[in-house]
């Protein structure tokens, strides 16, 4: 079985009214605890990978442990790189692309939202017509989210929403086949400061969506933060004061919209850290990796599992 591309799952929860999970990946056990819970759900899912993961783990190990998943599950998987050229000069981001999708991955995403409307269209463009004669597919980014992960560093004071009149511009020209906007997610653990409402702009969501009727729109920085993995972590020796997530019923409205992918990195960090902190706590004395590593793994499964029946809406899709 071959990796797909986004196209398709897109199509079909946009006109099914929910998104496909786009979980990152650093090694072996969070593939598997992905791809089982998908598998067993009937789910397509969207595997990703930042740079600071192909740094971590290696590209040729995460395509072979990808193709793995794909021979055990034989369900739909699309390889994505997530923020790809985040931060990076307009070269050295178009090499970051262009490695994963000689590569082998079958989706990319250029993060031009560092630069003026102008340098991000043209950024974007040289992408696209790359990928798209690669048979690749590419996501594309207007907006800026707040937070910190891997190469992605955006102070609250930089953050931008999305500015809808923008859109049609930005699609038309570059050709992209999604479009992250920001609407008031953000990455990292801590996306809300500690007494705030958590709100996501639906306002602008449905603008974009009147401005590309049919379009896929993406939705990063979308981990819930878990409070039941904060207060397992933090019982456990760890420190994750005043760690705020999206509610999960604000991403369960967006995935009813036009948002066909919603990023979940935060949440698989929690989960993993949880099991591992737990075992640890109650059994000192171990020290094979297995034995917390397989916990961690469950962990991480059960909490995907989750995120595709009651946020996503993905299960029984394929």
């Amino acid at each position: 079985m071959s990796l797909v591309t986004t196209k398709e799952m897109f199509k079909k929860a946009y006109e099914g009214g929910y998104a496909v999970g786009a979980f990152n990946i650093n090694n072996m056990e969070i593939i598997q605890a992905i791809t089982e819970a998908a598998g067993e759900l009937n789910s397509p899912v969207i595997l990703q990978v930042s740079a600071g993961a192909r740094k971590y783990a290696r590209h040729i190990y995460l395509i072979k442990l990808v193709e793995a998943a794909m021979e055990s599950t034989g369900i739909p998987i699309a390889l994505h790189l997530d923020h790809g050229g985040a931060g990076k000069s307009p070269d050295d981001a178009f090499a970051e692309v262009k490695s994963c999708v000689d590569g082998g991955f079958s989706s990319v995403m250029i993060d031009g939202s560092h630069y003026n409307f102008t340098e991000n269209i043209e950024l974007t463009k040289r992408c696209v017509d790359y990928a798209h004669a690669k048979g690749v597919v590419v996501e594309g980014e207007l907006g800026k989210l707040s937070g910190i992960e891997d190469a992605v560093n955006v102070s609250a004071e930089d953050a931008q929403f999305t500015n809808p009149d923008e859109v049609q511009e930005f699609v038309t020209k570059t050709g992209v086949d999604s479009l992250a906007i920001a609407i008031g997610t953000s990455h990292g653990a801590y996306k809300f400061k500690p007494g705030t409402k958590p709100r996501l702009r639906f306002d602008i969501l449905e603008e974009v969506a009147k401005r590309l009727p049919g379009f896929p729109i993406v939705l990063h920085g979308a981990s819930s933060v878990m409070p039941d993995l904060v207060a397992e972590i933090n019982d456990c020796g760890g420190k994750l004061d005043d760690a705020i997530g999206v509610p999960e019923e604000m991403l369960r409205q967006a995935a009813s919209m036009a948002v066909c992918k919603i990023n979940i990195d935060s949440d698989i960090r929690l989960a993993m850290t949880a099991g591992i902190r737990r075992v640890m706590t109650a059994s000192p004395q171990l020290f094979d990796p297995r034995d917390y590593l397989g916990v961690a793994r469950t962990e991480v499964k059960k909490m995907v599992a989750h995120k595709i029946l009651n946020v996503l809406g993905s299960d029984n899709k394929i």
